[in-house]
């Protein structure tokens, strides 16, 4: 067995998975597996540049990851951190570069839309059997990815709606107006478009849906009095109930968001425009459910380290 660790920093969260991998059969098994929400990509929409106070948050992290690692003995050639969404748009991005290495004493690679749906594929369709076409959807904070295959990648399209990036850029009230569900829904709807120009996505016969959007918008249809990922995990969420999450979320308050026992603080203010984004998505590919994964590509980064 060999000891590898993954680490992915996107807009909202940063996730570290610590696992040993099993050289034979490819398999990983975990043994630790965090998130923290740091929202990096705050405000990169509209300034272009990471935020000082975004920064420090997301170095704190990398610190308490730092400690973590050399708990289970991983030194920096058996880590692979990986920057998606906020950190590929940012002006000052060598500043948030140069701080992950004097801690962690690697360099977060800047991958392109296209390296994050592969990993993405990869983390969530290795425990799936059967030959079904699969589209696997990857909501984050900055962008979706979309991707097609079985076995392999087919075809892949990363198009820049999130739920922090809408967020930021439609919602001015709580619970937000008609017209701002209806621009998020607008904008989520062209990059459908524009994702379908090199993605199947209508083709697939199985709905794979990845990321804390989704997996929370699960939690709360299964009902879970606390998040679970033993029962979110593989869980199979039709097309009426993330409608009805969807609804009930866009209705309600922040506070009434908060009180929501499987909602973590940090996706409070921003899980109706991620629900949003996975309703829109459902509906245009006419799928009647989503299969839901707890593993993404966070696992996909730790499975490349080999």
């Amino acid at each position: 067995m060999t000891r590898v660790a993954g680490i992915d920093c996107g807009t909202n969260s940063i996730r570290l998975l610590v696992a040993d991998l099993d050289p034979a059969t490819g398999d990983l098994v975990e043994l630790d597996r965090r998130m923290t929400i740091v929202r990096l990509g705050q405000g990169v929409d509209k300034t272009g540049r990471l935020a000082p106070e975004a920064l420090e948050r997301t170095f704190a992290a990398c610190r308490a990851y730092a400690e973590v690692l050399t708990e289970f003995g991983v030194g920096p050639d058996r880590l692979r951190f990986v920057a998606t969404s906020a950190s590929r748009d940012a002006e000052n991005r060598e500043e948030f570069v140069n701080g992950v290495v004097e801690i962690l004493g690697v360099e977060p690679e800047v991958i392109t839309g296209d390296q994050e749906a592969e990993f993405s594929f990869t983390g969530a369709t290795g425990e799936l059997h059967g030959d079904d076409l699969r589209l696997v959807v990857d909501i984050g904070g900055g962008s979706t990815e979309f991707v097609v295959g079985n076995r392999h990648v087919e075809a892949a399209r990363s198009v820049d709606i999130g739920c922090v990036r809408l967020t930021e850029r439609h919602v001015r009230h709580d619970p937000p107006t008609a017209e701002e569900a209806e621009a998020i829904r607008a904008d989520v709807r062209a990059a459908l478009d524009l994702a379908a120009e090199t993605v199947p996505i209508t083709s697939a016969e199985t709905l794979v849906g990845l990321a804390g959007s989704v997996t929370t918008v699960a939690a709360i249809a299964l009902g879970l009095p606390a998040y679970d990922s033993t029962k979110i995990h593989h869980a199979r969420i039709s097309a009426a109930q993330v409608a009805e999450v969807a609804d009930r979320l866009l209705a309600s308050t922040h506070d009434e968001r908060a009180a929501i026992p499987v909602i973590h603080p940090g996706r409070v203010d921003v899980i109706i425009a991620g629900a949003l984004v996975l309703r829109e998505i459902v509906e245009r590919v006419g799928a009647s459910e989503v299969v839901v994964s707890e593993h993404d590509i966070l696992d996909g980064i730790a499975l490349s380290v080999a």
